[in-house]
């Protein structure tokens, strides 16, 4: 492949709610531009993007999937992102690499969750945007519906430029609005170009009178010399539409819609048209880092994949200068010096070796251990590209090895998926000890565990985490321990006597106030041994005590059979008794829940809360039309809280959870809690 320059590279992610069409539009266009040789189905797993064996099983797009191909004098990066909300964090990762966010929306379907936020990803990130009306064929499809809807959801800076024309609930064809010329499709999806009509829809702004002069005024409204042309009545040139759209798309002013059938090719070869005339190219676009290739290197890794295999591939979006296997670059968050090895460009699975690559294009680098939102630059000009904020993990399951000794195997397999998947996090619980997967959803953990079997050969069961209690106690007491052992011989003896008190630490506070030398000094480290070694475990449900003052107050002592561990043995002892007599409780962990959500599902999320014991703090509005609930919430309660917000906002809500303290919990839940324990440390 020859050296492509910025002006003629197009780099598009495409966007949308879950199955409105973005992967079988990839596959279309990859078709109707002779990239893929076939046109491949979902159903029949053969398309070009969801090549995973996890993807093909379900039906799915699960990663962001690259396909650079040539399209006359363009090469166009298209991005496949899913649309499942449990891998947003795939999709910003697409969007962040792209230049332009073609957003899919299903002319059956019409907006939803995932169409509104892709768009406000787009616009977080200054992306030029552009919706495409998709599964015109669908007996159910209302385009003009779908793009009112737009309209009012996004505002008046929608502008549809390829229409249907609809006659007795039938598109007989379609009508691109900047050329003025209607086309008909046969059954292998060939344009023919036809007589133009009226479009057939009853609302007059949707007649193609009203239709053309919406987008005549989209564009007037970016140039003050096309305002006073539109003012004068003088109709804009096909080039003076074109140029408009191309500048105001760039600006953030206009999004266009166009309008495909991907199972009849209708519309793709327009939609191709428009991706050479309208979405503006890799240099166009405003940067921080500007896209030129005589400037010193600075590329992002746009996103990692693990293959066990090849080994680890990233993908590089190449902010300024040029790049070629061998050279030697600085990583900007860690000052590491890499070695560039061999660079691809990717259709899908398929990868083909090139020698260099500059400014503007998006490539795969193997084996470099640079992670997912790092930077690649020249030594000599050490910069940072922005990457956006990815969604914090919200759900948990614990991890347990199906087979022993797959440890080391899931160790290594997790952290090759977390670098992978920065929504993704697997750690040590330092309190449980248990090993913590954590993810967006339950379906975002499940994938996970599948790669890992798949990929890298360990299977692993999940369950619910454990909750870390404590205990401790209420009041003041004394108790007295003694050991006392005769079995021929040295015997044993140790007898102390200690007083017990609550305090605010979350560690054994030991202290002695001995007289007399009732106790040897040489015997009040064992003493404390023994205490330490006590408080691991409480005498309710066995749990780690905290808030406990022990001072030695006295004892006696054997000149003979007295030994430090007899004194840790009658420490123990003493321990077990005052704690019983300390009116002791278990203490659950108490956090801090941030919940931002529609102003419409306030009210059910607070009744929510106050079902799980949560005490609402206080309520901010958080922006548009959202509000920001604080409260505090038992842990114990919170473990499903991410499915129940997503239900109930229908994906819109999100939250964080930070560990608080530690509250006394509810009498009515001791037994209940005491038998969960009891099952898990016997499990």
């Amino acid at each position: 492949m020859n050296q492509i320059q910025a002006n003629k590279i197009k780099n598009i992610a495409l966007t949308g709610h879950h199955s409105s069409g973005k992967t079988a539009l990839a596959e279309a266009l990859l078709y109707c531009a002779g990239a893929s040789d076939r046109h491949g189905k979902i159903a029949d797993g053969t398309t070009v993007c969801d090549f995973d064996p996890e993807e093909i099983k379900r039906k799915a797009s699960l990663s962001t999937a690259l396909a650079g191909f040539q399209y006359g004098d363009y090469w166009i990066n298209l991005l496949d992102t899913p649309g499942i909300l449990d891998f947003a964090g795939e999709e910003l990762s697409g969007i962040a690499a792209a230049d332009t966010v073609l957003i899919t929306v299903s002319a059956k379907s019409g907006v939803r969750v995932g169409t509104k936020k892709a768009y406000a990803a787009a616009k977080a990130m200054n992306k030029a945007t552009m919706f495409a009306i998709t599964k015109t064929d669908d007996k159910d499809a209302n385009f003009y519906n779908v793009l009112t809807e737009l309209k009012t959801v996004f505002g008046p800076t929608v502008c549809p430029v390829v229409v249907p024309v609809i006659k007795d609930s039938q598109i007989t064809s379609y009508v691109n609005l900047i050329e003025m010329k209607a086309y008909t499709y046969d059954e292998k999806g060939k344009a023919v170009e036809s007589e133009i009509t009226e479009i057939g829809t009853a609302e007059k702004e949707y007649r193609l009178e009203g239709l053309v002069a919406a987008v005549s005024e989209a564009v007037a409204e970016t140039d003050e010399t096309l305002m006073e042309k539109f003012f004068e009545g003088e109709a804009f040139t096909q080039k003076e539409l074109t140029d408009g759209i191309h500048n105001a798309m760039n600006q953030g002013l206009i999004t266009p819609v166009v309008c495909t059938s991907a199972a009849t090719m209708a519309g793709i070869d327009m939609l191709l048209k428009e991706f050479e005339l309208l979405i503006p190219a890799a240099n166009e676009v405003p940067a921080d880092i500007k896209c030129d290739a005589s400037a010193p290197l600075a590329a992002l890794v746009c996103k990692t994949v693990a293959d066990p295999f090849v080994g680890k591939m990233s993908y590089l979006k190449i902010l300024s200068g040029k790049i070629a296997p061998d050279m030697t670059v600085t990583n900007s968050r860690t000052g590491a010096e890499e070695k560039i090895g061999k660079i691809y460009t990717l259709l899908g699975k398929k990868q083909t070796e090139i020698k260099s690559a500059e400014a503007g294009d998006i490539i795969a680098a193997v084996k470099i251990s640079a992670v997912t939102g790092d930077t690649l630059c020249s030594a000599e000009n050490v910069v940072e590209a922005a990457m956006p904020e990815f969604p914090h993990p919200c759900y948990s399951m614990a991890v347990k090895a199906k087979n022993q000794g797959d440890e080391s195997k899931i160790s290594g397999g997790m952290q090759r998926l977390v670098e992978e998947d920065p929504t993704l996090t697997y750690e040590q619980d330092a309190l449980t000890k248990e090993m913590i997967l954590s993810g967006l959803g339950e379906q975002h953990l499940e994938i996970a565990v599948a790669k890992l079997k798949s990929k890298f050969g360990a299977e692993v069961a999940l369950s619910v985490p454990q909750i870390a209690y404590r205990e401790t106690i209420r009041k003041k007491v004394e108790a007295e321990g003694k050991h006392k052992k005769q079995s021929g011989g040295h015997g044993q003896y140790g007898h102390v006597k200690i007083a017990f008190e609550p305090c605010v630490s979350d560690e054994l506070i030991f202290e002695e106030k001995v007289f007399g030398g009732s106790v040897p000094k040489n015997y009040f480290p064992a003493v404390e041994k023994g205490l330490q070694d006590s408080v691991k475990k409480g005498v309710l449900a066995g749990c780690p005590v905290v808030g406990l003052k022990a001072i030695l107050l006295d004892g006696s002592y054997h000149p003979v059979d007295s030994s430090e561990m007899a004194f840790k043995m009658a420490a123990s002892i003493a321990y077990k008794e005052g704690m019983r007599n300390a009116d002791p409780v278990m203490l659950e962990p108490i956090s801090t829940l941030n919940v931002t959500a529609p102003d419409e599902n306030t009210g059910d999320i607070m009744g929510e809360l106050n079902k799980r014991r949560g005490r609402v703090l206080g309520m901010n509005p958080a922006g548009k039309g959202e509000t920001t609930i604080t409260a505090e919430v038992p842990a114990r309660e919170m473990h499903d809280f991410a499915m129940y917000l997503r239900q109930v906002t229908r994906g819109m809500g999100s939250f964080t959870l930070e560990f608080l303290r530690y509250e006394p919990l509810p009498a009515n839940l001791l037994s209940e809690v005491i038998t969960e324990i009891s099952a898990a440390s016997e499990a």
